[in-house]
Parts: C-alpha cells; sequence; structure tokens
C-alpha cells in the first residue's frame, strides 16, 4: 500500500501488508466443472494479480478429460476473462500466473490417475519449490467425495511430503439429512484429521458478514444492548430473483430449507447469536458459534407448522417479463411439492436470548435478489411525542447488507427541520465500495486464501454441520410425511406466501427489502 493511496482514502491509512502463504500446490479435482470455471480459477488468478499468493504457487486440474497443460491454460484464461471481477487478465500477469498451471488427465475411481497425479506433484515440489504442501479442492458432484477421498488415502496423498502440510475442502451440500452427513464426515475423518478438513460455506466470507464479528467485538456500544432486553427480534433473509436455472433435477432433491436455511443462513445466526470469543483464533469463534446453535430450542415434531412454512412459486412476472412456474421448469416433476421457499421461526434458550425470535426465510423467484441481517430494537417504553408523529416513528433497525450493495444501514428517529418538534425515521448508511474505495475480494478468493493459510474462522466444523441437520430433521421428516398438503404457492415476482406472516407474533412482519 503507497503513501498515496492512504491519502486517497484515510480510512485505509495504517493498513499494512497481510500475511503470505508457503509455497503450495493446489489441485481441483473437477478442473472442467462449472465452479472452477467460473470461481475457483478466477479467484485464484485474482490473488495472483493482488500478489496475494507465494513464489512457485502451482495449479494443478484433475479431470476424466483428455487435456494438455497448454490446452487447460487457454481454456481457463477464457473462464477467467468471462467471469473473473477483474476483467480479462493481463498478459503480463496471466503468463507468469499460467506457468504454474497444470493438468492430470486420471478417472475419480482409477487409482493409477491418483499415482500420476502424485508423481506430477512430486515433479512441482523438485521444480518450483512448493515444499510438500497440497490443496486438494473437491469441485465435483457430492456423489464423487468419498470415491475421491478414499483415493486419495491409498494413494498416501492424504499426508504432506517433506514435512509439507495437506488440506482438503469440501464443498456443499454435507450430506442430504442427518444419516448422511454423519456417514459423509466419518469418511472424510477416515482419512483425513479435522484439523485437515476445510467445509466451505461462501456466505461466511462475505465481507458484511465477516463485518458482523468487528462491529459486535470492537465498538463498545453495541454489545452492551444485543441482548433480549433491546432486541425485538432478528430477520435473517436470503432473497433470489433467478429461479432454478436449468438445475431443476438438482433443486428437485434439495429444495429451500436444505439449499439454504440449514446451512447458510444458520451459519448467519450463529455470528448474530454467538458469546464474545476469547481471541480471534479459528476455534475460539467457531466453539462459540456452535454453543449459539446447540442453543437452539428443538422443534417438536406436531408443532412444526407452528415454527415453518414451506411454498412454491408459481407463474408470474419479473421485471416486465412472464417467467414459468417452478412446476414447468426443465427437470422439475410437473406435481412437484419441493418447497422454493422456506420460512422457519427459531428460539434460542439461554439468559442472551430467552424469548426473542429468530426468523430464517430463503426463496427463488421473489421480488429481487438480496440478502441482508435486520435486527429489531425495542420500540422506547414511552411515547413523548403526539400520536400523529408516532406513526412517522418507527423503532430502531440496525440491517446489514451481505448482498448486493454490501454495507449497513442504522435507522434512527431525528427532528424534522423547522419550528414544531416532528420527529421521522431516517437512516445512517455505511457501504463498503464507496466508504474504502477497493473491490471487495469475492467470497472464493478469501476462503482459498484462508485455507493456504490454515486459517479455518470461515470454515464449518464437522459438530456445526451435524447440529445444522438435527436441527432441521423434525421439519423436513414432517414436510416428506405431508406429501405437500402443506405446501403453499406464492406469485413469481412476489415477497413470498401470505402464509409466511403466520410465524410473525405481536404485531411484526416480515422486512419488505
Amino acid at each position: 500500500m503507497s503513501a498515496l493511496d492512504s491519502l486517497e482514502n484515510p480510512l485505509r491509512e495504517g493498513m499494512r501488508l497481510e500475511q503470505s502463504p508457503a509455497p503450495c500446490t493446489v489441485v481441483i479435482f473437477g478442473a472442467s466443472g462449472d465452479l472452477a470455471k467460473r470461481k475457483l480459477v478466477p479467484g485464484l488468478y485474482n490473488l495472483a494479480r493482488d500478489h496475494r499468493l507465494p513464489g512457485g504457487f502451482s495449479l494443478v486440474g484433475y479431470s476424466r478429460s483428455e487435456m494438455s497443460h497448454e490446452a487447460y491454460r487457454n481454456s481457463m484464461r477464457d473462464s477467467v476473462a468471462k467471469f473473473s471481477a477483474t476483467g480479462a487478465p493481463e498478459d503480463s500477469l496471466w503468463d507468469g500466473f499460467a506457468a504454474g498451471m497444470f493438468y492430470c488427465t486420471g478417472g475419480y475411481d482409477d487409482p493409477a490417475g491418483y499415482q500420476k497425479l502424485s508423481e506430477q506433484l512430486d515433479q512441482l515440489d523438485a521444480e518450483r519449490g512448493t515444499g510438500g504442501n497440497r490443496v486438494f479442492y473437491l469441485s465435483t458432484p457430492p456423489s464423487l467425495f468419498n470415491t475421491i477421498m478414499d483415493n486419495i488415502g491409498k494413494s498416501g496423498l492424504s499426508k504432506g511430503k517433506n514435512g509439507g502440510w495437506c488440506r482438503v475442502i469440501v464443498e456443499k451440500p454435507f450430506g442430504h439429512d442427518l444419516e448422511t452427513a454423519v456417514a459423509l464426515n466419518s469418511e472424510v475423518n477416515r482419512i483425513f484429521d479435522e484439523d485437515q478438513v476445510y467445509r466451505i460455506d461462501h456466505y461466511r466470507a462475505k465481507e458484511t458478514v465477516q463485518n458482523l464479528v468487528v462491529m459486535r467485538f470492537a465498538n463498545g456500544i453495541f454489545e452492551p444492548i444485543w441482548n433480549r432486553n433491546f432486541i425485538d427480534h432478528v430477520q435473517i433473509t436470503a432473497a433470489e430473483a433467478v429461479g432454478v436455472e436449468g438445475r431443476g433435477g438438482y433443486y428437485e432433491n434439495a429444495g429451500a430449507l436444505r439449499d439454504m436455511l440449514q446451512n447458510h443462513l444458520l451459519q448467519l445466526l450463529a455470528l448474530v447469536a454467538m458469546e464474545p470469543p476469547t481471541s480471534l483464533d479459528a476455534n475460539a469463534i467457531r466453539d462459540e458459534n456452535i454453543k449459539a446453535v446447540k442453543a437452539i430450542r428443538a422443534i417438536p415434531p406436531d408443532r412444526v407448522n407452528e415454527h415453518a412454512i414451506r411454498a412454491q412459486y408459481t407463474r408470474g412476472w419479473m421485471n416486465g417479463v412472464e417467467v414459468p412456474g417452478y412446476r414447468q421448469e426443465p427437470g422439475v416433476n410437473p406435481e412437484s411439492t419441493t418447497e422454493t421457499y422456506a420460512a422457519v421461526k427459531l428460539y434460542i434458550d439461554n439468559w442472551r436470548w430467552a424469548g426473542v425470535p429468530f426468523y430464517m426465510r430463503s426463496g427463488k423467484r421473489m421480488m429481487k435478489r438480496a440478502s441482508e441481517i435486520a435486527i429489531q430494537f425495542r420500540s422506547v417504553p414511552h411515547g413523548l411525542f403526539p400520536s400523529s408523529a408516532a406513526d412517522l416513528i418507527e423503532p430502531n433497525l440496525l440491517v446489514i447488507r451481505v448482498q448486493p450493495d454490501e454495507g449497513i444501514t442504522l435507522k434512527l428517529a431525528a427532528k424534522v427541520p423547522g419550528l414544531g418538534m416532528h420527529p421521522r425515521s431516517v437512516n445512517m448508511d455505511f457501504r463498503y465500495g464507496s466508504s474504502f474505495g477497493v473491490r471487495s475480494s469475492d467470497a472464493y478468493e478469501r476462503l482459498l486464501l484462508d485455507c493456504m493459510l490454515g486459517d479455518a474462522t470461515l470454515f464449518t466444523r464437522r459438530d456445526m454441520v451435524e447440529t445444522g441437520w438435527q436441527l432441521m430433521m423434525p421439519i423436513l421428516d414432517y414436510w416428506a410425511n405431508a406429501k405437500g398438503k402443506d405446501l403453499h404457492f406464492y406469485e413469481a415476482g412476489s415477497w413470498g406466501p401470505e402464509a409466511a406472516e403466520s410465524l410473525m407474533l405481536e404485531g411484526r412482519a416480515w422486512r419488505q427489502l
């Protein structure tokens, strides 16, 4: 960071260069897949562009497709040009990055392929000084996870060589239910120690989500009021404007609860509800996360309808264009009961949060794309102002916008200019883009770098995965047995089903984002 940069933006003054990882090789299983093209290789290139990768850094793509090193490099250059937030790569930067990019052809169940990969990694250690340090990224369908991990173990790749380290990144979904999640975790831990395993949840790596920890624990004004005495309720929303985008076959077996609430939104709830950690150590933070989630009250199987609502979008209009209903999407059963919208009400039974409802909702084909955490404070205990002004004063509200337009808004009451005493609610806004004047790193950039650094703070630990499934299983089991009798519907382009309002208590209502 130059002195000029600091002068141009005082908010960044005093920042120092951050830690760089040790030389290593990242191996992407599923190297020709969509995630690798859209996120992983563009993310690694941007880290190189920002001088965050170590000298000798190497990338090996592993897939069944036959491809030369040069063909793989050319294919990935096209992907970076198409999907990177920084645009087409500069020749000099790309050439340096691509010099460490290689390709290995092999089947996921073929021991000979892993032997070939092992020899290639040894060669990179010798030629590029990667020190036996390896990151394996499982960018494949979950059905291949066990096969890949088993072969990594059998081939001896699960242990770093010559004193180096070895880590594995596993993409969600982490199982389909509690039973399969436990089985998957057992298989993972048969091959890798838990401290080698990095289960990825990209929501946790978004700037505003990370800023939640800073906002709570670096500002003395928030922590004293972050409890049941001052907070009325919390709403966590992940609204998507898109439909299933050609992934009807996958979504039929997932649904909104599995796809979003059980993992992403529950992770956000944990960060809101956690107690102050003893340090910024990864396990200190994750210990407090799991304590908060374990304190969530179990939902009785016979009272699921009081705590959860599911719905499915029907034909409607988005930005002036008519769009099909979920049952008309390709790959979807015309009589499907899969939910594209799910809302859940939870309570945390501890001293900080007793009696405070936490609401989570996520849906597709909603009015607009928006993800946020809304902390609704209680109303003032006594109204001083005339009843005519009372309607213009809303309770204080803190909104943490996760996407888009990352930032924080605080709603408070202020006097309208003039001779009278007329209060009105106004917003105080903080926006990342305009305040710091720098590009926010993509979530995958941050997560890839953290894994290379050995920082597991933003990754999901085994106990969190299994506790999340345990909480959601009563809902999933009830819905499976109901066979769609409790399924509601909402028009595409709306804010979801009217039935979701039944979860709200004592005059509360879902926010219109």
